[in-house]
């Protein structure tokens, strides 16, 4: 069961980010980023890393798309209109390079292999982050913060200004 899931899980974020290049209108592009988002939280939930899956459905597939969404209706952007292309030869061009590029990732990845670190039972709990965080981590937390912060005021300043 676990095996369907996951392949089910798998195979629609491959679906979805590669609908999510193929398509023209950026609307239709951005619904495809919100089934990708969902295949992978749900993948999150299958390792068990329940916090990182709920930050993916709260950051990615709420803000960031709905930030994506206003911006697409915002400028009334449309799908590319068809034109003649003027150089077909970049095309033929580009199978050569491509096949290159994948031969590399390839011939790196037979090269390296990755001995992962033990993870341990509390690894993508809400407790775990929240310990790392505020002991470990918590001088760059609190710069994050700052320079959030900072852009937040910058953003206000510029907008007052028009």
């Amino acid at each position: 069961m676990e095996r369907f899931f996951f392949i089910l899980f798998a195979g629609l974020a491959i679906i979805g980010a590669l609908n999510l290049l193929l398509r023209r209108h950026p609307l239709h592009s951005a619904l495809s980023l919100l089934v990708t988002m969902g295949a992978l939280t749900g993948l999150y939930v299958m390792l068990g890393a329940y916090f990182i899956a709920v930050i993916q459905v709260i950051i990615y597939a709420g803000a960031v798309l709905v930030l994506f969404l206003f911006a697409i209706m915002l400028l009334n952007v449309r799908a590319e209109e068809t034109r003649l292309d003027r150089r077909p030869y970049l095309k033929w061009l580009a199978i050569p390079f491509a096949a290159g590029l994948i031969g590399q990732i390839f011939y790196v990845l037979r090269l390296f292999r990755a001995n992962p670190a033990p993870v341990g039972a509390e690894t993508g709990l809400t407790e775990a982050v929240g310990r790392k965080l505020f002991t470990t981590y918590l001088l760059p937390f609190e710069a994050t913060s700052i320079l959030i912060l900072v852009a937040i005021i910058g953003a206000m300043v510029l907008a007052k200004r028009d």
